[in-house]
């Protein structure tokens, strides 16, 4: 899984078609660890998820918000927003459309209102 800093504040990881996604959310959560750093995380090469990656994006997801960070899950095929709509866990994430949308949504709650110090 290519895992890019895209600024001080956010990390950019794009999960491909060949991923092994329970070993790459372990590599994404032990770079993120204990740094606070936003998330976006590029699901657009996967078609299906399962219980186990369920529980590592869950645990991501815990780790995120112990940090005061946030994760932003985009670009989801449809059978896997699927999934997530019928487990109710598309009310637990915060999810975008893509990656352009989902780092102009943390970059804009980050900057705060216009002229503040």
């Amino acid at each position: 899984m290519p895992i890019e800093k895209w600024s001080d504040r956010i990390t950019v990881a794009r999960v491909t078609a060949d991923s092994h996604l329970s070993d790459d959310f372990q590599t994404l959560f032990e770079q993120v660890g204990a740094r606070e750093q936003d998330v976006v995380l590029d699901l657009a090469g996967i078609r299906y998820v399962n219980s186990s990656h369920i529980a590592r994006l869950l645990k991501l997801r815990k780790q995120m918000i112990t940090h005061n960070c946030r994760l932003v899950l985009c670009g989801v095929d449809p059978q896997v927003w699927g999934t997530f709509m019928v487990t109710g866990l598309d009310k637990v994430f915060e999810f975008s459309d893509g990656v352009p949308t989902a780092l102009a949504t943390l970059q804009l709650s980050t900057s705060g209102p216009a002229g503040a110090a």
